[in-house]
């Protein structure tokens, strides 16, 4: 029994979309799943459905809004949209892979490379300002729901940003975790800090596939 100042928070990010899948830099392009995407989100849907939470939130970008759906149908839960959960914007990267942001646009993918903080891609967010955006999010509705446990769907770089602020760790090193599609984490937020119980939990996923980088469903 969690006591009444600690709130569990659920996240899960959004299933497989053909830009995952193709390495395609997605942001807040609206990209929906991919058929394996739907099977995913259903996937978590049911493994959730086992869980009792207080409240189902959801990015409004319809890849991480479907998965949602899928575990408000299993769970009987109203889906809470808040765009600030959406994904890192971009920017001019949206739509590339790596190697054609780096023939496009080779100033700007260096700076972007170098992982400075506070580089800004043109029409995009830098990592400070998405980290600040994001973990604000995470952080008022922890406290709305003070004492309870919530599932939030969102995308790979907000789990990150939760990754980051559990572990005290800075905006510039690499992440060496990963964030599977449709994956689990937990994360308890007391006193003002956060504490990571679980972290890319992909066991619902046994029989639909786990999408690994580099395309591959294994």
């Amino acid at each position: 029994v969690m006591s009444n100042t600690v709130t569990e928070l659920i996240l899960v990010r959004h299933g497989e979309t053909l830009w995952n899948r193709e390495r395609r830099m997605q942001g807040q392009t609206d990209v929906p799943l991919s058929e394996i995407g739907l099977k995913q989100a259903h996937a978590v849907g049911q493994r959730l459905a086992q869980e009792k939470f207080a409240a189902l939130y959801s990015s409004d970008l319809a890849r991480a809004y479907a998965t949602a759906e899928a575990i408000a149908h299993a769970s009987g839960k109203p889906i809470i949209s808040d765009t600030a959960l959406r994904e890192r914007t971009f920017g001019i990267f949206e739509g590339l892979t790596s190697p054609e942001i780096a023939v496009r646009y080779p100033l700007e993918n260096e700076r972007f490379a170098a992982r400075e903080p506070d580089y800004v891609v043109p029409g995009g967010e830098s990592s400070r300002a998405f980290y600040e955006r994001g973990l604000a999010c995470l952080t008022r509705i922890a406290n709305t729901h003070a004492g309870e446990r919530v599932v939030v769907v969102t995308h790979g770089l907000v789990l990150d940003t939760l990754y980051r602020a559990a572990r005290g760790m800075d905006l510039a090193p690499r992440r060496e975790a990963p964030l599977y599609n449709a994956c689990l984490h937990t994360c308890r937020y007391a006193n003002g800090g956060w504490v990571e119980v679980t972290w890319g939990d992909v066991e619902h996923l046994a029989d639909v596939g786990v999408t690994h980088y580099g395309g591959r469903v294994a």
